[in-house]
């Protein structure tokens, strides 16, 4: 009676959840493709590699959803690489068997500039040079894959945040922490990731730094501005989504003539007026940049792209402080904050 019809079916879909164990459905492994980094160093690819030789170089992820940040920077780096002469070929894992061809859509949809063959990874990685995994779930498949001197091959691991702070303390916690000690070469993203799976694990990685496509991401707009925007993606806890939707809804309290934006994922329940934009392209973001005064750029873990996307186009960003997001975010215009409610939302009211 209270929660009307809507409640009731989420109740309903809740208790089928528990009961049929859909749960499950969300671990990202088959069984047979989890490594164990107590089963002994893997094998050493055959051959070395002579500087300038050209490559053939395999990036094995997950299949993207549009507007996937982690999946945006690694097409980055495939294109430099194509633009430098290596070809390469993007393997989707899926444990779940989707549809190649519309996965292959999605990809040609959201990073058109993207040329690289995309199939489904095999058992195997012949006829590629090296591999890259680009999570953790990628890490255990590469190790499992090339674990015998027949398959072995130059294996890397390109590491976008520390993956275990993406669960609760358990056995995808360890899981996602094992991957770094699979004996696959690291390259870590930003300060942070290097720096917490050293502390944490133990392990060496190569350092990357973050990065800006300031080809897309640019300050056209000098005139009046209105507004502020986020992202939304409210089943990743990292990202905040509850503290920036309470944020919004007080800062709106305080300013009703600033339009609120937000984009991503669909969201439902506001207690104020929102303008929803649904998934953006790169070009559209940064026009939307363009028009707003402040953002909020949530991340719990490693930094999240989008702050420096929004500093390029002249938006301020609001940041959760943290040592971890002030580790590779260093600007006079970025605004740390408490991430409260009321110390988010007082963060945009000052800007």
């Amino acid at each position: 009676r209270r929660e009307g019809p809507r409640g009731l079916a989420r109740r309903i879909a809740r208790l089928g959840d528990v009961r049929l164990g859909a749960a499950s459905l969300d671990f990202p492994l088959l069984s047979q493709d989890i490594a164990d980094s107590q089963n002994g160093p893997l094998p050493k690819a055959d051959r070395r590699r002579r500087i300038g030789e050209q490559l053939t170089v395999g990036w094995l992820c997950t299949p993207p959803q549009l507007g996937s940040g982690g999946h945006t920077t690694m097409f980055r780096i495939v294109q430099g690489l194509e633009a430098a002469g290596h070809p390469c070929v993007i393997l989707l894992y899926d444990r779940h068997s989707g549809d190649l061809a519309q996965q292959t859509a999605t990809i040609r949809r959201g990073w058109p500039s993207i040329t690289a063959d995309v199939v489904r990874v095999g058992s195997d990685f012949r006829g590629l040079d090296a591999v890259f995994a680009t999570g953790w779930q990628t890490a255990h498949v590469l190790a499992v894959r090339s674990a015998t001197p027949e398959t072995a091959v130059h294996r890397l691991y390109f590491a976008q945040d520390f993956e275990p702070f993406f669960y609760p303390r358990g056995a995808d916690y360890a899981l996602a922490e094992d991957s770094y000690r699979l004996g696959l070469r690291i390259v870590a993203l930003g300060h942070m990731v290097q720096d917490v799976i050293h502390d944490e694990v133990g392990v060496a990685s190569d350092f990357a730094p973050f990065g800006c496509d300031t080809e897309v991401y640019s300050l056209d707009n000098r005139g009046p501005r209105n507004g502020v925007v986020m992202y939304t993606k409210p089943g990743v806890p990292r990202r905040g989504y509850l503290l920036g939707k309470l944020a919004l809804e007080e800062f709106h309290r305080r300013h009703p003539e600033q339009e609120l934006h937000v984009y991503g994922e669909p969201v439902r329940d506001w207690r104020v007026p929102v303008t929803h934009h649904e998934r953006l392209s790169p070009p559209e973001l940064n026009a939307l940049y363009n028009r707003t005064v402040a953002g909020l750029a949530l991340s719990f873990t490693n930094i999240s792209l989008v702050a420096e996307e929004m500093l390029a186009a002249g938006t301020i960003p609001i940041v959760n402080d943290s040592g971890y997001s002030r580790a590779d975010l260093s600007s006079d215009h970025v605004v740390f904050a408490q991430p409260t409610p009321r110390g988010l939302a007082e963060a945009l009211c000052a800007t």
